[in-house]
């Protein structure tokens, strides 16, 4: 079988991946960090915080005033995939990672925590990806042939959580996972399974873990979702961090791979960076031989894309102060549960973004040793060191979670009473665990405790699968790969479902699944919320929406207006071999332009013309203000507004101009084209029409009907400078060599 490869300007090919899925192996196992290239010089800028560039990526927008320059920032960033259609999030991911990110997370349905058993087949989620063999197979699969394509490794992670953790585990060391999330005591707190079963399960799944070398994050930052005032529980959350850290520690699992997951307590109006910036300074002198996963607060997220990336930002920044070995990106989908396609790219840009501007930050700055970050630190430690003392004087972490000292409201050493009590003997599978007989024997790799094996001899210890010839970790032969257990409710009849879109020319917008057919429309109402809500709905009906739904609404005056945000669906397919697209306009690079223009000087002679006294849209276009073909060193004279074509034709004779800009708004009775007409007529009269380059412009203006009346090239609505001199530059070309 030839090797698969993806080609930047094809689409992947789930079918491709979903083919001979029974004997893929993934090409690498555990965790990695990106390469740091300090010193890199990318265009005219050198680096001090960046990792190594990628291969293939789609830059910022604004990168193509920087030579297109991509840098990459050192921090992994994180983007959540979780359609609840696993062949759809593959097409997703692939955009993420073009957009820098290298660490894929996959939430897993919620329900699943509960599940006694690895599940198999593929059912399709709600609110989450069940996560099975064939879904982790096929996604490691693509990734494997994303991160050749973007030139960096992709981590793939999921959670080892609930009550089936060291199936989930083994699964995922089988698999080529490379982090999770594992931590029992978010088992114990958010999803009531059993103490104790969760603390056995989760030594199996930590030692199973840390050979297949997989990153850990913890889940700690459930509580700032949890908590009714966030901001007070910043001590048992240091604690929460400590008791899991100190536990996987103590299983084997390396320093290097223990990941802290970091959340910000607050988001504005609150004072976040004043008291965000302590908590986070705190856990990095507490914890310095951890890493550090930063991620938002999704508790005070809203439906707002502008409110969101605010929050991101400032994250960010707290992020840049403090360090982060891992940047999570989170969306406005966490407020308003539309997971789209656009957003997370979005969210991993927002990172990239924010991170590489504040390239060499803290060699400038240094946060104060003294005042009242200094004071907020030693606060938040001291209560932290109180808050674990009294947990160990109640009789440990069992006890405390039995009178609720978990995720209370107060500032401890206060309590409201109103933390989550657990019982030592409740819980999901309670009773379940069960001690091992004396000549109980698990001759597998990476088995916590003992089992059993001495009597074998010392190799036997020291590889205990030696005794079977190797477990499935070695030998993924012994794997039982099951495919399918649901006629109706699995990937090859979603896949069928969609088989038009994938393989002919017709097309459907998308926001998460192929063929969804979803739009977003964005509008002001100037009504009250409630009426602008149900206005807004009956547009969208209106405009022919199926389903529409307002995802987001905002009150710019609650007299005055709203605006809405809603989401529908077009029942239509557009079929592109029959759209009629002309050719795109070739854009010089400015450096080319500059050198040409350097090179050769020139001059052009421009005006509003005939009766027009608008002005702005020749502004744009030549101003350097504008970024206009001034900033290229052409000579630009300005006769200003309601200038006669007569004068203008004139002006380009006295000066000895190489071209005529004509700006023209004004189009009744065709006046536009008419005036374009009149400017050539009297160049061909005056005998420079074959001298000088003619240009027209306007709202009104379409490119190839300008032409037709004797111009040299037309500009409508949207062009800028660029497009300009690009065209000014080629076309003298083309006039000096006879064309």
């Amino acid at each position: 079988m030839s090797e698969m490869k993806l080609v930047p300007n094809e689409k992947i090919s789930v079918e491709n991946i979903l083919k001979d899925l029974e004997s893929y192996r993934p090409k690498r196992r555990g965790w990695t960090w990106r390469e740091s290239s300090k010193g890199e010089k990318l265009g005219p800028f050198t680096f001090n915080d960046c990792s190594k560039p990628l291969k293939n990526s789609v830059p910022l927008p604004s990168a193509r005033y920087f030579d297109n320059i991509d840098p990459q920032p050192m921090p992994v960033i994180t983007t959540e995939v979780a359609s609840g259609r696993f062949e759809d999030d593959i097409r997703r991911m692939r955009m993420a990672a073009w957009h820098g990110a290298d660490h894929i997370m996959v939430i897993r349905t919620a329900g699943q925590s509960h599940f006694d058993g690895l599940i198999e087949g593929t059912p399709q989620g709600i609110g989450g990806v069940p996560i099975t063999r064939k879904q982790v197979r096929a996604q490691r699969k693509a990734l494997d042939l994303i991160e050749e394509e973007v030139g960096r490794p992709i981590n793939y992670h999921s959670y080892v959580s609930g009550v089936a953790g060291p199936e989930v585990a083994v699964m995922f060391a089988e698999e080529g996972i490379n982090g999770a999330h594992q931590d029992p005591q978010y088992n114990v707190l958010y999803r009531n399974i059993n103490m104790i079963r969760s603390f056995v399960d989760a030594c199996e799944s930590k030692k199973i873990m840390t050979w297949a070398d997989i990153a850990q994050i913890d889940g700690a930052h459930n509580a700032n979702a949890t908590a009714r005032e966030a901001w007070k529980v910043m001590p048992e959350l240091m604690v929460q961090h400590a008791l899991n850290s100190i536990f996987s520690a103590k299983v084997g699992m390396k320093k290097s791979n223990i990941c802290l997951s970091t959340v910000p307590p607050t988001a504005p109006p609150a004072p976040c960076m004043y008291l965000d910036l302590p908590y986070a300074v705190a856990l990095r002198e507490i914890f310095n031989e951890y890493r550090m996963r930063a991620q938002m607060n999704t508790k005070y997220m809203d439906s707002s894309t502008r409110e969101a990336t605010v929050t991101h930002v400032l994250n960010l920044l707290t992020s840049k102060l403090t360090s982060a070995d891992i940047q999570s990106t989170i969306t406005p989908d966490e407020g308003r549960n539309v997971p789209w396609h656009i957003n997370n790219i979005e969210a991993c840009d927002t990172a990239k973004q924010a991170l590489v501007g504040m390239d060499g930050l803290m060699e400038m700055i240094e946060l104060k040793q003294d005042g009242v970050l200094r004071d907020r630190v030693r606060e938040i430690k001291e209560r932290s060191v109180l808050f674990l003392e009294e947990m160990q004087e109640v009789g440990g972490f069992f006890h405390a979670v039995e009178k609720g000292f978990f995720v209370d409201s107060g500032n401890y050493p206060e309590r409201n009473g109103d933390g989550i009590a657990r019982q030592i003997e409740g819980g999901v599978g309670a009773g379940t665990v069960y001690e091992r007989d004396e000549d109980y024997m698990a001759p597998v790799t990476a088995h916590f405790g003992y089992n059993n094996l001495a009597q074998y001899g010392s190799a036997a210890v020291e590889n205990p699968s030696s005794l079977i010839g190797g477990c499935t970790f070695e030998d993924p032969d012994k794997i039982i790969y099951i495919d399918e257990l649901d006629e109706t409710d699995n990937v090859n009849v979603r896949m069928e479902e969609t088989k038009e879109l994938r393989n002919s020319s017709l097309v459907k917008p998308e926001v998460e699944w192929m063929g969804d057919g979803i739009v977003l429309l964005t509008m002001f109402i100037p009504a009250p919320k409630r009426v602008a809500e149900f206005a807004g709905i009956e547009i969208a009906k209106k405009l022919n929406l199926e389903d529409p739904e307002v995802i987001s609404r905002e009150i710019m005056q609650e007299a005055e207006g709203t605006r809405i945000e809603i989401k529908g669906r077009v029942g239509f397919t557009i079929d592109i071999n029959t759209l009629v697209i002309p050719p795109e306009p070739e854009i010089l690079s400015d450096a080319d332009i500059r050198e040409a223009i350097e090179a050769e000087p020139m001059k052009i002679v421009c005006g509003t013309v005939g009766e027009d006294e608008h002005s702005v849209g020749l502004r744009e276009v030549i101003d350097i203000k504008h970024g206009g073909i001034e900033k290229y060193g052409i000579e630009v004279h300005y006769l200003g507004t309601s200038v006669p074509v007569e004068k203008l034709v004139d002006a380009a004779i006295e000066l000895n101009a190489d071209a005529i800009l004509a700006s023209t708004i004004i189009s009744h009775d065709d006046i536009h084209y008419k005036n374009m007409k009149r400017i050539h007529e009297l160049a061909i009269e005056k005998g420079i029409r074959d001298k000088v380059m003619i240009l027209a412009g306007g709202t009104q203006v379409t490119p190839e009907t300008a032409v037709l009346n004797g111009v040299d090239a037309g500009f409508g609505r949207g062009s800028k400078g660029v497009n300009v001199a690009t065209f000014l530059v080629k076309k003298r070309q083309e006039m000096k060599e006879g064309k």
